[in-house]
């Protein structure tokens, strides 16, 4: 394994928990204050504070290394390896006290998502994955299912408010209708839950590349398959679904022939 991957994988894994912790505090304080972006989406003081810590430990550690994080932007390097943070994925979730975030943190090296890290402080879950060397769930091997009919299927989706803004309101429905079992375990939640086995497709839209960055090689080192809704890169769009790879050309069909 490339010792500078490895070395990178580990002080991400430490510090994804410093950071998740540090938010947990504010997830239970008695009061939070809750400021509105300019995107109309929720920030507090956990988010800023989780962003911050991850930044200071990350470059303080490879000072030549690019980040890119939800709160503070962009910050070029020179190393060719890019550090990309959602401090709280889940925002709404957490200021509403329902347990369903977790902090994200994905690991770029020339243009190429090699690392991922993921920590639900709440359940003490660390989802990570490094590449070709599998993925995780604390010391856990991680696996999709075999399942292989959609008829079978549990599908996960965040919100029927997205597909209704994107149009695609039909796609929903028509997946719903094809698969046994649908779930709303939106942010994060749904797509570990495919990369663990325990569900088997996760539509999403309206993501941002941070919302992304840690769970597409958590996926793939899983054994799934996770792409835009075209089967093109997942990074790059705001529209994703992750599967478990046998279902993953028939969900795809779906969603090009709506």
């Amino acid at each position: 394994m490339n010792p500078a991957w490895r070395a990178r994988y580990e002080v991400a894994r430490t510090a994804v928990r410093q950071a998740g912790q540090l938010a947990r505090r504010y997830f239970h304080a008695t009061a939070l204050a809750v400021e509105q972006k300019i995107d109309q989406t929720p920030v507090t003081v956990a988010d800023r504070e989780a962003e911050a810590l991850l930044r200071h430990v990350l470059t303080d550690a490879f000072p030549d290394d690019g980040f890119l994080g939800e709160e503070y932007g962009n910050q070029n390097g020179s190393s060719g390896y890019r550090w990309i943070v959602d401090p709280i994925d889940g925002t709404k979730s957490f200021i509403r006290h329902i347990p369903l975030w977790a902090t994200l943190l994905g690991l770029e090296y020339r243009g190429e998502l090699i690392a991922g890290v993921v920590y639900a402080p709440e359940m003490d879950r660390l989802y990570h994955a490094l590449r070709g060397e599998g993925a995780y769930v604390n010391d856990r091997p991680l696996r999709v299912s075999q399942v292989s009919s959609l008829d079978q299927a549990l599908l996960c989706y965040s919100s029927l408010r997205w597909f209704l803004e994107a149009g695609k309101e039909d796609v929903f429905l028509e997946l719903v209708r094809r698969t046994e079992r649908q779930r709303g375990y939106g942010d994060f939640y749904g797509f570990v839950l495919v990369a663990e086995g325990a569900a088997d497709i996760m539509i999403d839209h309206g993501l941002s590349p941070w919302d992304v960055a840690a769970l597409i090689p958590i996926i793939t080192e899983a054994g799934g398959c996770i792409t835009d809704w075209h089967g093109q890169n997942a990074f790059t769009s705001s529209a994703v679904v992750a599967t478990n790879g046998c279902l993953h050309t028939e969900v795809l069909g779906i969603l090009q022939r709506a």
